[in-house]
């Protein structure tokens, strides 16, 4: 089973992460940008938001609406670095490796996908 497999079944047993869904503006987005553009807009997003040690405004930088990764984000407890340490065992207070940040991007790229292709 693909890691990434046990990670999405235990976040859809969360009522708070299973209510995140794109809407219209963000699938369109998200088609026109193309899933490139939009994993950067991600790497770029986690590099600024949540690799630092200590991120500014930590539990409260991530939008919940605004940019299809963030919805991501939300869905798949990559928004800050509590839910990193609960939900992925990435601990808190060091910077995100390169490695890390790569893992971030290719879950929320994947949750993306599931988006893109339900409905």
């Amino acid at each position: 089973m693909d890691p990434l497999d046990s990670l999405f079944a235990r976040l859809a047993r969360s009522t708070f992460r299973a209510r995140f869904r794109l809407g219209p503006k963000e699938r369109q987005y998200c088609i026109d940008k193309g899933p490139e553009v939009i994993d950067r807009h991600a790497a770029d997003f986690i590099a600024s938001r949540l690799a630092p040690a200590q991120p500014k405004n930590d539990g409260k930088q991530t939008p919940m609406r605004g940019h299809p990764v963030f919805i991501a984000q939300h869905a798949t407890a990559t928004c800050c670095r509590g839910c990193l340490q609960k939900w992925h065992q990435i601990p808190q207070g060091t910077p995100l490796s390169e490695e890390q940040q790569q893992y971030i991007v290719a879950v929320i790229h994947h949750w993306l996908v599931i988006q893109m292709n339900s409905q």
